[in-house]
């Protein structure tokens, strides 16, 4: 029976696999027996926030670059599927999953706004599908200013997916007091384990 698990790590934009989030989710997705595949970004335009075209744009962007990583991975051969997308990268993931009709779990760090509208609302704008709220564990601070929190929640709140929401955090899910931001990282990264084992 095949076992390997393998896990996509798609970041954001200026948040890489170095920065705290993805950095100790790699670091635990590898000691549960996870395979880890990064995605890299590269010539991707700047000062998209608030602009939502541009954002829709630099998505299919970083679609196009996503798939011509995965183009040679046979996920036939993997047991287990999960993709970790961080802000824009979870766009990404969505639309992936859906286009390639792959059996995957999600996990969303700070997603956009644009990702749930996309993916519960503006499907035919990426040609992303609904995804499965319960195959998805997602993050976002009160104070990330990537998304207008309060219409976040409502439609997460109305698709049925539930959201770990952490007060004061920005789009990194920080604040600035940094004893305060270990405990988050804490909480995010044993929230994150305790999806794995479900």
């Amino acid at each position: 029976m095949n076992t390997k698990k393998l896990a996509i790590i798609i970041p954001g934009m200026g948040y890489t696999k170095d920065r705290p989030l993805l950095y100790y989710a790699g670091k635990l997705l590898a000691s549960a027996g996870y395979e880890l595949l990064h995605i890299e970004f590269s010539n991707l335009p700047k000062k998209i926030k608030g602009n939502r075209e541009l954002i829709l744009k630099t998505a299919i962007q970083c679609y196009e670059q996503a798939t011509a990583q995965l183009e040679s991975i046979d996920f036939s051969s993997y047991s287990e599927l999960l993709f970790v997308g961080k802000s824009i990268g979870t766009i990404v993931a969505a639309r992936y999953i859906s286009e390639h009709n792959l059996n995957a779990r999600q996990i969303w760090y700070t997603p956009l706004q644009e990702t749930l509208d996309i993916v519960f609302s503006d499907k035919d704008k990426l040609g992303t599908s609904r995804l499965n709220p319960e195959n998805t564990l997602t993050f976002i601070g009160t104070a990330d200013p990537w998304s207008d929190i309060p219409n976040l929640l409502n439609t997460a709140a109305e698709n049925h997916l539930d959201i770990h929401v952490y007060k004061d955090c920005n789009h990194s899910l920080e604040t600035p007091d940094v004893e305060h931001n270990i405990e988050i990282l804490r909480d995010v990264i044993m929230l994150t384990k305790q999806f794995l084992s479900t």
